[in-house]
């Protein structure tokens, strides 16, 4: 691979970023910091009419969110710019009549009513209506008029398309490095629109002449694109070009495995499809970002979702898998999304991770359910609960009991552990506590040694105890908790369930 690798995403601002995309962006990325290449940004927005507000920077803050952070590209600089599509379009036309002076491409004056009718009688003679070799000369172009019509209706300013002259005698070779050779019949292609009357390229022609102006050298992107890659290598052809390598990547199919993963799926089964959370006028839908999602653990993810390393290793860094991604690991059929697994990869990063990479978070959390910091006791409680957790929230909602005494208890739970006795038993383990030193270990053994003293089963004290102080039976051990909480906190939760239950 001499050429030096440069590769882009390119998304159209119309709407939130779909994971789909994301691991787009991340593969492109792998592939190109794999390779020493160059990681691109393009924002592709001829189509105005789709454009939605906010959509482009949405796009920006996800990419630095994960840490996919481009090269070149719109927000982030480069020589080869602009790299906004609609900031290009005075230097496509010069293309467009390149094509056109070659005999490659013709200005096609044919209305939509026009059309609208050449497809029904297509359809009145059960044939399928294609723009092409078959129909052209009996349609309203350049290659069916004489040149002084043509001239005569473009001097009158009547609206043209340009459209592409596929060579129908042809057989394109294509060779996908996904999916491997193609053979396709020109004759079975459309002469596409490259080019409209308001000074707009379409797609088509926009995409091939950027990538050919930003020296593009791979083009990978989502299979969708794969019918158009014949039409993209007969273009280079057209214009002399040096076409890049393509790899069309597989789809990421809804949990249940059959179709492409959408938002409905997300709304329905109430996980994220989106980065970051994006609002819309039916409400806000969920992201990665705003879930709890660590960026690292929803990239490992991605990764592997079409793409297989050869081994059982299932948690990479970001330069762990870039020194280990290829294409040709890439598998050609769908991969099935699972929000459990995406789950599974969050726990597994929140386990790696410190007390002290958690504490922000954390105390981030804490914040929002209105608690101030308290740093000793935050990477106490993360200590005791991170074990247990998915997410960083879950060790606020598993350890809330810290932060805020019970004001009632669990009434399963209270029923269970609650006994006749209970009050005064607790209220003699009371005393034993105002003399004990208040480290969990000292406390154990004093629990240990009342239980001898009282001639009592273990149960009696740990349950109503664990209940003062969690409201519930659940938590770490009792010990623990007392130690943490301290002997006033401590004390005063007791003396509060012996008043409300005694």
């Amino acid at each position: 691979m001499a050429k030096e690798v440069r590769v882009r995403f390119a998304p159209s601002p119309t709407g939130a970023l779909h994971i789909g995309g994301v691991r787009t962006a991340l593969y492109n990325y792998l592939f190109a910091k794999h390779h020493n290449g160059k990681f691109l940004l393009r924002i592709e927005d001829t189509d105005q009419t789709r454009y939605v507000e906010g959509a482009e920077q949405y796009i920006i803050d996800s990419l630095q969110w994960l840490g996919l952070i481009p090269d070149e590209g719109v927000g982030f600089g480069g020589e080869l710019g602009p790299y906004r599509q609609s900031e290009r379009k005075e230097m496509y036309k010069q293309y467009v009549d390149q094509l056109i002076e070659n005999g490659k491409a013709y200005y096609a004056f044919d209305t939509a009513e026009e059309l609208d009718e050449a497809r029904a009688n297509a359809e009145a003679n059960k044939e399928t209506f294609i723009y092409n070799w078959s129909t052209r000369n009996k349609l309203k172009n350049s290659l069916s008029l004489t040149n002084e019509e043509t001239k005569e209706l473009l001097d009158n300013n009547t609206p043209f398309v340009v459209r592409f002259k596929i060579d129908d005698e042809r057989t394109v070779l294509l060779d996908d490095m996904i999916r491997g050779k193609i053979s396709i019949d020109a004759s079975t292609l459309d002469d596409k629109v490259l080019f409209k009357s308001d000074g707009m390229p379409t797609y088509h022609l926009a995409n091939i002449v950027d990538d050919h102006l930003m020296g593009i050298s791979h083009v990978i992107r989502g299979e969708e694109w794969l019918p158009s890659m014949a039409l993209h290598e007969l273009l280079y052809d057209a214009f002399g070009w040096e076409a890049p390598r393509f790899a069309h990547l597989p789809l990421i199919l809804k949990p249940e495995g059959k179709g492409k993963l959408s938002k409905r799926d997300g709304d329905k089964h109430g996980f994220p499809v989106f980065p970051m959370e994006w609002e819309t006028e039916e409400g806000i839908a969920k992201g990665y970002k705003q879930e709890g999602y660590f960026p690292d653990a929803v990239l490992n993810m991605l990764a592997l979702l079409g793409w297989n390393p050869g081994t059982d290793q299932e948690i990479f860094s970001l330069e762990e898998l870039t020194a280990a991604f290829s294409l040709e690991k890439v598998s050609k059929s769908g991969a099935r999304f699972s929000p459990e697994k995406a789950v599974w990869f969050n726990h597994q990063y929140l386990q790696q991770k410190t007390v002290e990479e958690l504490l922000p978070a954390f105390e981030e959390v804490l914040k929002e359910n209105g608690i101030e910091a308290n740093v000793n006791l935050d990477k106490k409680v993360i200590e005791l609960l991170k074990e247990r957790a998915n997410f960083v929230k879950d060790i606020y909602t598993q350890g809330q009991f810290f932060y805020i005494a019970p004001s009632s208890y669990d009434e399963k739970a209270a029923k269970k552990a609650w006994k006749d006795d209970s009050k005064v038993i607790l209220t003699s383990f009371i005393d034993v506590l105002n003399s004990s030193e208040f480290d969990a270990d000292t406390l154990h053994d004093a629990m240990a040694n009342f239980v001898t003293v009282q001639e009592i089963g273990f149960g009696k004290i740990g349950m109503p105890l664990r209940l003062s102080l969690v409201g519930a039976l659940q938590g770490p051990d009792v010990p623990v908790i007392m130690a943490t909480l301290g002997k006033e906190e401590t004390i005063a939760r007791i003396n509060k369930i012996i008043e409300v239950l005694g």
